[in-house]
């Protein structure tokens, strides 16, 4: 298991309601758990529902998908330290422990793809 990042809400996000709101922004579910997007004609999986919207992402494309996702839920994408992940004039910040650093401009990381991190 890797890293994960969190959906998170003020109110609790129910299931039903996550399988209305992912089709308008580009999502759809895959089996009953598992949520996708494309990228040059594959469909590649961003998180996964386990009572919450869950990922591990391994690339940049994959945290500005999550971005994505809790913005189309009205929601926050927080990590297990509890640092913040947000977009703002178009580039992909982290807030943690009252520091901000970038990440890098949205549309750039999106339309680079999926490509894994190097170790």
């Amino acid at each position: 298991m890797g890293y994960e990042l969190r959906v998170v809400r003020e109110t609790p996000l129910a299931y039903a309601e996550l399988a209305r709101a992912i089709a308008p922004a580009g999502f759809e579910l895959r089996g009953s758990d598992e949520i996708v997007t494309g990228h040059a004609g594959g469909r590649h999986a961003v998180a996964r529902w386990a009572g919450q919207l869950v990922g591990e992402p391994g690339s940049d494309w994959q945290v500005a998908q999550l971005l994505r996702l809790s913005t189309a839920l009205g929601a926050r994408l927080v990590g297990e330290d509890g640092e913040v992940y947000s977009l703002r004039d178009g580039v992909m910040e982290v807030e943690t422990g009252g520091d901000v650093v970038q990440i890098g401009k949205f549309d750039e990381i999106v339309d680079a793809g999926p490509a894994a991190w190097s170790p």
